[in-house]
């Protein structure tokens, strides 16, 4: 019924935190290091990067238009664009200010979609501590009713086994008494004590 209490190491508890700006530090960085290896200036490079982000935001858009619109694809093609275009605008620009710009908007931007799900996570997950802690509540009221219930009848069935040993006992004690007589309580008019308990034999 009791669960054990596990208590969650606090690295498990502030990965999911830091993984937002994680990868946007993650996309910065390469995209530095990719300038720094000459994709400063370079058209070429630029071309191909907006062409890639721009696909992914197609995809996206094509992933969550009408009903049957998945979530998690558009989603992640989202973030892929946008990661994209940080990336290039890292790699093209000579400078560190546009880049850090860029990068404490995706940032900012991640955290913001970020926190919608843990909001939601978070009332799911109260929910069904709520949910579980009320079953065990029903549970254990029920379990209580029947070990109060089996309580009485072992008790019942103690008091039963008692008198009948006590009266065996108080039929042997007057049996074994100086002038008893059995045919003489008989012909008083008193109930005939069985002579004997072993069945006959057929």
């Amino acid at each position: 019924m009791n669960e054990p209490i596990v208590a969650r190491h606090w690295l498990a508890l502030a990965a999911p935190k830091a993984a937002p700006v994680v990868a946007t530090s993650t996309v910065l960085i390469l995209g530095r290091i990719w300038n720094a290896n000459g994709a400063e200036h370079s058209v070429g490079n630029a071309a191909l990067m907006v062409v890639l982000a721009s696909g992914a935001a197609a995809a996206g858009a094509f992933a969550s238009a009408g009903r049957a619109g998945d979530r998690v694809i558009a989603g992640t093609a989202f973030a892929a664009s946008g990661g994209l275009a940080v990336a290039g605008v890292a790699g093209y620009a000579d400078g560190w200010s546009l880049p850090l710009l860029l990068w404490v908007l995706a940032t900012a931007t991640a955290y913001g979609i970020a926190a919608r799900y843990w909001r939601t996570d978070r009332r799911q997950s109260v929910a069904h501590e709520r949910h579980t802690a009320d079953r065990y509540a029903e549970h254990g009221h029920v379990e209580r009713v029947e070990a109060l219930r089996a309580g009485a009848q072992i008790e019942v069935a103690r008091s039963g086994a008692l008198y009948a040993e006590q009266l065996a006992t108080a039929l042997l004690t007057r049996a074994a008494l100086p002038g008893f007589d059995p045919a003489a309580l008989t012909t008083a008019g008193l109930p005939a004590l069985p002579t004997s308990t072993t069945p006959k034999e057929h």
